[in-house]
């Protein structure tokens, strides 16, 4: 009896086993050609989705080029306008970025170009800088390149690429000429940024299908993007701004991101990815160094709630740090990256990855309170250290905005960003305007649902922990990683959220982090059951769509409601005075947006502009303005002369009006200069009442007054001979000819 149990418990090892005969019948012809089939099916599948995907986002992605280039051309009439009106329409520090463009693609060789803005001695008179290292100027550099292998390539093969006529403007203004065209170095600029951004609507797409896990997420992306434009991107009005060509290679940098995260062991290609992203972002734009922090922190969020491990983790992290790097390197070793946030919370994250060994020996909520007190030693000791020794405080003023807005910490310097509109608190009105899309709700919706799964993911774990259930910790440590992609863009939702809140400017990070993270509604995993209760994904999506038409239709007429055409007769008299009645070697000092478009359009020398982020450009900045203070004229004169200033160029408004309460230029000048707070006007008034013996007035409009400096006003004006009376010659010939 034991041997007959014996012998039916042990399977038999003939060939009629269930195993050997699904074995046998797979290898027949029959089951081969059925597999191959299936395989080619499925390869089918696969090729068909990636068509899908790829038409549709090169279809969002010319949408968005079409969209962004006609608010333009509606905003402006900017097919019509010279090229003097079209520069002047690049205010602030767009001007002085375009001007670098415009010396490339003018130089009588690129070679030439870039040694002129490599060794420029018109933008911070009388010193020679670098601007490829001071202004990250590698778009223009780049774009300049392109245009001069354009017009190189269409001249030789005689193709014409613009059409020019005259305008007759109207109003007593002379005619001007207007060019249309990528022929046209303006519009093969703009054109270029639009392109960009093109790129960006597609990149949006293919970000919002990936978390998804779904094409109508990534559809949903995009609809909420064109509903709260006005809210996601400035593009259309700024084209010259670094964001303007950052931005898209920002989002492009965290989709690599964001599929390095969703594989087990990302490889070498990955890192590389990551460091080749990482430098296209951070070299168009200083404040990429802010976003990559974020990032940095966001992934050490994921790391200690072991949504990602170690491996993967210094993957990531390697990438980052070849790309800052080498970006460091290609900007001539500017030295405020190796100062810079994201750096230190490199650091930071490294000091947490190496004490892992010891860490994980720890409970899981001792070990998550060391290792944030960890970060924030890195990172403060390593800023402080290296500020220290490299000397190092360009990006000071940040800080110092900061503890002005949390604080009542005031200068100069905080004073005039915290007193522009984009440098505030974010409105209301925003908030208004991105609920009434639904963009707002139903982003809260996604955030609470995915919130509660990761929260009931690390209760579980947490729980197998307590009670030495390694099979459920492992369970449920293989669920979060699973989720990592999501997890890491829900913090970064968290820190672009705080950033947009406390600077308005900022919201260009949040709100097509929310466009993205809008998607997840599609997501099987966290919202199945809603699918199913409306029957299927499309049905939801579209009725999610057309609630949100009602509010978001009506932020997209709004845009284009906007008609108008450019015009600025007071700045386009000061300039065409300054071409015409200056020397080419007179140095201008004003405004930090009037002396971006005196350079760009006059070409002559200014010792100011609007590129802030240097410590030694806003000591001479604010020299520049002490003619809105209540200083002396003697002293504001003394000033100026010792910067070899010849013309100080002031705008009425700058001197005379006050946007709000306590936010006008003297008002500014009495926080930092108490001592003069007691004289009633300002500089510039008096200057403007009486220039004389200091100042000589040489131009005036409507709103602006240009005054020459007097090299010695002490001494005595020149006196004019009297007029000599013109004695008669009698000479035969007058005799002859009376």
């Amino acid at each position: 009896m034991a041997r007959k149990s014996a012998h039916v418990a042990t399977p038999p090892s003939s060939g009629n086993s269930p195993k050997n005969k699904a074995s046998r019948d797979s290898k027949s012809p029959k089951n081969a050609k059925q597999s191959q089939s299936d395989e080619a099916d499925r390869r089918h599948v696969s090729t068909s989705m990636v068509l899908l995907i790829s038409s549709l986002a090169l279809i969002c992605g010319i949408i968005h080029w079409n969209h962004i280039w006609r608010m333009n051309e509606r905003e402006k009439h900017f097919s019509h306008l010279s090229n003097l009106e079209r520069e002047l329409s690049f205010r602030t520090e767009m001007g002085l970025y375009y001007s670098y463009y415009k010396t490339i693609i003018q130089a009588p060789t690129f070679w030439n170009g870039m040694d002129q803005v490599m060794r420029d001695n018109v933008t911070e008179y009388p010193s020679t800088i670098n601007v490829l290292k001071r202004f990250n100027l590698f778009p223009e550099v780049v774009v300049g390149a392109f245009f001069r292998a354009f017009t190189a390539v269409s001249d030789q093969l005689k193709i014409r690429t613009k059409e020019c006529w005259t305008v007759n403007r109207g109003n007593g203004l002379p005619p001007v000429l207007s060019c249309e065209g990528i022929g046209d170095p303006m519009y093969f600029y703009v054109h270029s940024v639009f392109f960009l951004h093109g790129i960006l609507m597609a990149l949006v797409f293919l970000l919002g299908s990936f978390i998804s896990q779904s094409v109508w997420g990534g559809l949903l992306s995009v609809l909420c993007f064109f509903y709260n434009h006005g809210e996601a991107t400035r593009v259309q009005w700024t084209p010259p701004l670094r964001e303007s060509f950052s931005f898209p290679l920002h989002t492009l940098q965290m989709l690599v991101v964001t599929l390095a995260l969703s594989v087990s062991r990302p490889g070498r290609s990955f890192v590389c990815w990551i460091a080749l992203t990482t430098i296209m972002f951070m070299l168009p734009w200083q404040f990429a160094q802010f976003s990559l922090a974020t990032q940095t922190l966001s992934l050490i969020a994921c790391y200690m709630l072991k949504a990602i491990d170690s491996t993967k983790f210094k993957a990531i992290l390697y990438g980052q740090v070849i790309g800052l790097a080498v970006s460091f390197v290609l900007l001539f070793g500017n030295l405020m990256l190796l100062t810079s946030l994201f750096s230190c919370v490199l650091v930071g994250a490294f000091v947490i990855v190496a004490a892992e060994p010891v860490l994980n020996k720890l409970n899981q909520i001792v070990q998550w309170i060391v290792q944030g007190i960890l970060l924030v030693l890195s990172v403060v000791g390593v800023k402080k250290l290296v500020g220290l020794v490299l000397g190092v405080a360009d990006d000071a003023h940040i800080f110092d905005i900061l503890r002005s807005k949390f604080g009542d910490y005031r200068n100069f310097h905080t004073m005039l960003y915290t007193c522009a509109k984009e440098f505030d608190f974010l409105e209301l009105e925003t908030y208004g305007k991105l609920s009434k899309s639904l963009l707002l709700p139903l982003v809260a919706l996604v955030v609470l649902v995915i919130s509660a799964e990761i929260m009931r993911s690390l209760v579980a774990r947490l729980r197998g922990q307590s009670t030495t259930k390694k099979e459920d910790e492992q369970a449920e440590t293989s669920e979060l990683t699973e989720q990592a992609p999501v997890i890491y863009h829900l913090f970064q939702l968290a820190a672009y959220t705080v950033m947009a809140v406390a600077i308005m400017r900022l919201k260009l990070f949040w709100t097509p982090q929310l466009c993205v993270m809008a998607s997840l509604i599609c997501s099987k995993k966290y919202f199945g059951w809603l699918h199913a209760r409306c029957f299927s994904k499309a049905v939801l999506v579209l009725v999610i769509a057309a609630a949100m038409s009602i509010g978001g239709w009506q932020n997209l007429k709004e845009q284009f409601a906007i008609f108008g055409e450019y015009s600025n007769v007071p700045l386009e008299q000061l300039v065409e005075w300054v071409n015409t009645n200056t020397p080419r070697e007179a140095v201008f000092a004003g405004s930090m947006p009037t002396m971006a478009n005196l350079k760009l359009s006059t070409e002559r020398a200014i010792v100011n502009h609007p590129h802030y982020e240097d410590e030694g450009l806003r000591a001479r900045t604010m020299e520049v303005y002490s003619v809105f203070s209540r200083k002396p004229v003697s002293e504001v004169h003394a000033k100026l002369k010792a910067m070899g200033v010849q013309f100080v160029i002031i705008e009425d408004n700058w001197c005379r009006s006050r946007p709000s309460p306590g936010c006008g230029m003297a008002d500014i000048w009495d926080v930092e200069d108490p001592a003069n707070r007691h004289r009633k006007t300002s500089a510039c008034v008096e200057m403007a009442e009486k220039p004389e013996p200091y100042f000589r007035r040489v131009f005036k409009n409507q709103a602006y007054d240009v005054f020459a400096i007097v090299v010695d006003p002490m001494a005595p004006p020149p006196q004019q001979a009297p007029p000599q009376q013109k004695q008669r010659r009698w000479s035969r010939r007058w005799w002859w000819r009376r």
